[in-house]
């Protein structure tokens, strides 16, 4: 990736937070830009703010609840522009509730969005990747390794994201395509925003520790460079890091502070 200027880099979940962020920070580096979310005015936004710094940018909308949405997005990306060097699935959300009170609309929900929608973004973009020799990065959370009370099903979901990718990184051996899992702590994000059955609500409290919450481009840097290094798994944010070094080591005292505490994302 000596030419960057060549190179398209597809984004989902790209039209807010971590997403938006990202697409910002690959422009800067010259990469072209592919954004992909439902809410399209706002990626146009995006877009602009690209082009106006003198980047390229193409907005795809895109449902990840949808198999033909995420095959058309990658179509329309190879008809544009030919190619596909970094496929970033990143869109994703949380359904929160206790195990007792989730019903399987819910949890189908939340696996078909964190799961399925990732697992098939990469499967259409696997092809070009494997042309360009690329890279996939998957959005995944420091949740993956911890008890989640309140947040079962979403922890659930980033620990199969997490499984995916040490799959993965074996499926993928020889191929020149990498796989690298990002497993952020907090970060400043909509998804305490948005509810159960997908409704964003825009007034409502994130209960995460302001004091501890990441920046969304401080978050965005970091993931890039993980990205382009081609690194297996990153876990980042020095309290994430700390929390899954308790889990492993020390898993009943991380359980004590989880149940004194505001939920990791």
């Amino acid at each position: 990736m000596t030419n960057t200027k060549e190179n398209v880099v597809w984004i989902t979940g790209a039209s807010s937070g971590i997403g938006k962020a990202m697409a910002l920070e690959w422009a800067r580096l010259g990469y072209k830009v592919v954004l992909s979310a439902r809410r399209k005015e706002l990626l146009e936004e995006i877009a602009l703010q690209i082009k106006n710094s003198g980047g390229e940018a193409l907005v795809v909308p895109i449902d990840i609840m949808e198999e033909k949405s995420i095959k058309n997005a990658v179509q329309s990306i190879i008809d544009y522009w030919g190619r596909i060097d970094v496929a970033v699935a990143n869109a994703g959300f949380g359904v929160f509730g206790s195990i007792d009170k989730l019903t399987a609309t819910d949890w189908n929900r939340q696996l078909r969005g964190n799961v399925t929608g990732l697992a098939l973004t990469v499967k259409y973009a696997l092809p070009y990747l494997k042309q360009s020799q690329g890279r996939i990065g998957l959005l995944g959370s420091v949740g993956a390794y911890l008890p989640n009370p309140n947040l079962g099903a979403y922890g659930a979901s980033k620990a199969a994201v997490h499984s995916i990718g040490l799959t993965l990184q074996l499926e993928l051996k020889g191929s020149g395509v990498s796989s690298t899992t990002i497993h952020p702590g907090f970060v400043v994000s909509e998804i305490a925003k948005i509810d159960n059955e997908g409704v964003w609500h825009p007034d409502r409290p994130d209960p995460r520790p302001a004091n501890l919450m990441w920046p969304t481009n401080k978050a965005a840097k970091v993931i890039v460079k993980a990205i382009i290094k081609r690194k297996r798994n990153y876990i980042f944010t020095t309290h994430g890091k700390v929390l899954v070094w308790l889990q492993r080591w020390f898993p009943s005292l991380l359980r004590t502070i989880i149940t004194k505490g505001p939920k990791p994302e």
